[in-house]
């Protein structure tokens, strides 16, 4: 079988080895429930060593302590993505425990369901600076630790927001489109330093965000249902098998990339 060098391990890797992360430190934020806590799952069970980072200590700390229960090596930081001091104490104490740095999983996110005219600025800022910019500084922070090591994966968790509009999401879709244009800005300036960029736009997935948009939006489950060709909804691990490709070295060759997860929902007509 033939086989290809990554730049990020000076090993050679064969197909059966494209999910493995063995030796490799992960930083996942947001990742405490809902969509990041399966990718955390899959990419410990994988040989990953995961880093869970939040605001919520004692959710983060049973986060942690699930993944240890299965044999993982993990840990929980706090972190308030929307302060750039506190990103960079948050890098600085993962290379101090864990050596370096190889992967930042942007997921830190949350929404505010309103008609564009009734948003207030506080609420507005509150997502943007949430989603948007805690991914900036988070990146910024990151970048150092990457660079001095040659190699880095920063994959950036937006949403199918970033292609259609909802009347009741413009915070979010705003933070979400933003995000994606961000990680095609890193790509291009990080490219050099083997560092690759990309974004996961989720589709409509069953977490307790999107539970209280289905009671909250008449009639948002049978029109999700309609037009998914999947015929469902989907579920967090979904979208675990995707950040472990792009967290591996199968995909150094991908930078900048916006990859739709959604059962089809984007390209039904």
């Amino acid at each position: 079988m033939s086989t290809a060098t990554s730049k990020a391990t000076d090993k050679p890797w064969t197909a059966e080895d494209i999910p493995s992360q063995a030796g490799r430190r992960v930083l996942i934020t947001g990742a405490n429930s809902g969509i990041g806590y399966p990718a955390a799952l899959r990419l410990a069970r994988r040989g990953a060593t995961v880093v869970l980072a939040g605001l919520n200590p004692d959710k983060g700390a049973g986060a942690a302590d699930g993944l240890r229960a299965l044999g993982a090596t993990a840990a929980f930081l706090p972190v308030d993505v929307i302060q750039p001091e506190s990103c960079r104490t948050l890098i600085a104490s993962v290379e101090q425990q864990f050596d370096r740095l190889d992967i930042l999983v942007n997921n830190a996110g949350m929404s505010v369901r309103k008609a564009p005219q009734d948003i207030t600025p506080v609420e507005w800022h509150t997502v943007m600076d949430t989603n948007l910019t805690g991914a900036l500084y988070c990146s910024q922070a990151a970048y150092p630790a990457m660079k001095h090591g040659g190699a880095g994966k920063i994959i950036c968790i937006g949403s199918m927001m970033a292609i259609f509009a909802a009347s009741y999401a413009a915070a979010y879709g705003a933070s979400k489109a933003g995000i994606v244009q961000l990680a095609r800005t890193l790509a291009v300036a990080w490219a050099a330093d083997n560092i690759q960029v990309n974004s996961i736009l989720p589709g409509w997935i069953s977490t307790d965000l999107t539970q209280s948009a289905r009671s909250e939006v008449p009639g948002l489950d049978a029109r999700v249902l309609a037009r998914t060709p999947a015929g469902r909804w989907g579920v967090p691990d979904d979208l675990s098998g995707i950040a472990v490709f792009l967290a591996s070295p199968a995909s150094d060759f991908i930078t900048g990339a916006a990859i739709p997860v959604d059962g089809g929902f984007s390209i039904q007509s």
